[in-house]
């Protein structure tokens, strides 16, 4: 029974996304929607930004084992990403009517810079989108008893969004995301309602985790911990800004008020609706402390999976699932999408300057199915657990990419001298300590890459002569 709700649920997902599609007649319909969500639909998409694998599965299972301290960077850096973006930057972005943040770079520094900062944007969704393919698979192993190993269910997982995200851009991401939010609200709620009574209540579950000293949020005052704790929180919350998914969604929205407000409301609410799984991981302990304090040992991304397999009613393994289904497709459509989009305009298509609109959509349309299989392969290859594989993809994007557009939207005498310095400082320093740097460093590399950046841009722009200033 379980099984044939999910192949309905898939099915149906599919057709929604298919008939989105017919609503594409141009590149920019297929990029953002055609400039046209209202708030509502804007709202979902941009909380949808983050709410997948890694915010069901990964940051769950990070809870339980490190407590509030271990997912600062998400979902603490993450939401605040998505309310400074709002805050701070959807305004100005808007306002430029462009289809990429690489096409910010590009008017606001030149060519180069708009390729080093569009392919290392691409490059930062290679784990982030990898880690949705891992758990397709990893549901639907689950939901079939290992009839369908997890790397069958990543391929069919791949092929199933593949298959409307290429025909629906982002409309087919838009209306998924509105109908989606409501099955992953809805289900986990009612998740949350079985699995406590199991417990004692909620109240009971939250004094046990913070007995337990899972609640505690801030590190010990010592240097050796408080750096790494800032690494973390800014590697999500700055690093994240600058990606094209984020971009999109404000974009996709049908005024500058909207996309504001959309940004706002959409991080608030996924920063609320993040506890809601790990209170159901964490209650897991309660519920059986032998078999899930072994599970967590073993593979801690599987804890919630069990749980509602073994303790609870058929309606809710069902409900559960279509939750799970809900985030990681509407997560994984969308970041499909976006480095696909920002490929094919801001690195592929001034090689042929002469495309039609039509055929720069097809562009599109074969660049997403070829990044698709991309990861496809990382995903089947990579042991990396879903929340590090989210986590590590925006180390990138914060030494090279955030920099230049921070300066450049708030720094008048920033210039592509200062943006080139900026992206050379930070990715070099950033790749030399990883190389280099062992486990007991106190200074993450990326932190050391981001205020580099930083100082590369000032440096870079100030000795840059007045003639050549932008």
């Amino acid at each position: 029974m379980l099984l044939g709700f999910v192949i309905i649920y898939l099915l149906v997902s599919v057709g929604i996304g298919l008939f989105a599609a017919t609503r594409v007649h141009s590149s920019k319909d297929f990029a953002v929607a055609g400039r046209s969500l209202p708030l509502p639909i804007v709202t979902a998409t941009v909380f949808a930004t983050w709410f997948g694998a890694e915010a069901v599965l990964g940051i769950s299972a990070t809870f339980v084992k490190e407590g509030l301290r271990g997912v600062v960077a998400d979902p603490f850096g993450s939401s605040m990403c998505l309310i400074l973006a709002g805050l701070f930057f959807a305004p100005r972005l808007y306002r430029l009517n462009i289809l990429t943040v690489g096409d910010y770079y590009r008017l606001r520094y030149d060519r180069t810079v708009e390729v080093l900062c569009t392919l290392s944007v691409v490059a930062s969704y290679l784990g982030w989108v990898a880690a949705q393919f891992k758990v397709l698979g990893l549901v639907l192993n689950v939901v079939t008893d290992g009839g369908v190993s997890q790397s069958a269910g990543i391929v069919l997982g791949a092929a199933i969004v593949l298959a409307y995200t290429t025909f629906g851009g982002m409309f087919s991401v838009a209306i998924l995301d509105f109908v989606q939010i409501s099955v992953i609200m809805g289900g986990l709620l009612y998740i949350v309602s079985v699995v406590s009574g199991l417990t004692g209540g909620v109240g009971v579950v939250i004094e046990h985790a913070a007995a337990a000293g899972k609640l505690d949020f801030f590190p010990p005052p010592t240097f050796s911990d408080w750096i790494p704790f800032i690494g973390a929180w800014i590697t999500m919350m700055l690093g994240s800004v600058p990606q094209q998914d984020v971009f999109q969604r404000i974009t996709s929205a049908r005024n500058e008020r909207t996309a504001v407000r959309g940004s706002l409301l959409g991080g608030t609410l996924y920063f609320a609706f993040c506890f809601v799984p790990m209170f159901l991981a964490y209650a897991a302990t309660l519920v059986d402390p032998t078999k899930f304090g072994a599970l967590l040992e073993q593979d801690s991304q599987l804890i919630l999976p069990t749980l509602v397999l073994q303790h609870t009613p058929m309606v809710a393994q069902i409900v559960f699932f279509g939750a799970v289904l809900s985030a990681v497709m509407s997560c994984s459509s969308a970041t499909l999408l976006a480095p696909s989009v920002a490929l094919s305009e801001n690195v592929i298509r001034p090689a042929f300057p002469r495309l039609n609109d039509s055929e720069f959509l097809r562009l599109m349309r074969v660049v997403l199915v070829g990044f698709a299989g991309v990861v496809l392969v990382i995903a089947l290859w990579s042991d990396a657990s879903i929340y590090k594989l989210v986590v590590n993809t925006y180390k990138i994007t914060l030494v090279a990419a955030f920099i230049p557009l921070f300066a450049g939207l708030y720094w008048k005498r920033a210039t592509t001298q200062g943006a080139i310095c900026a992206i050379i400082a930070g990715t070099m320093s950033w790749i030399g300590l990883e190389l280099a740097g062992g486990p007991d460093s106190v200074w993450p590399p990326q932190l050391i890459g981001f205020l580099l950046a930083g100082a590369g841009m000032v440096v870079g722009s100030l000795s840059t002569p007045a003639t050549a200033r932008n």
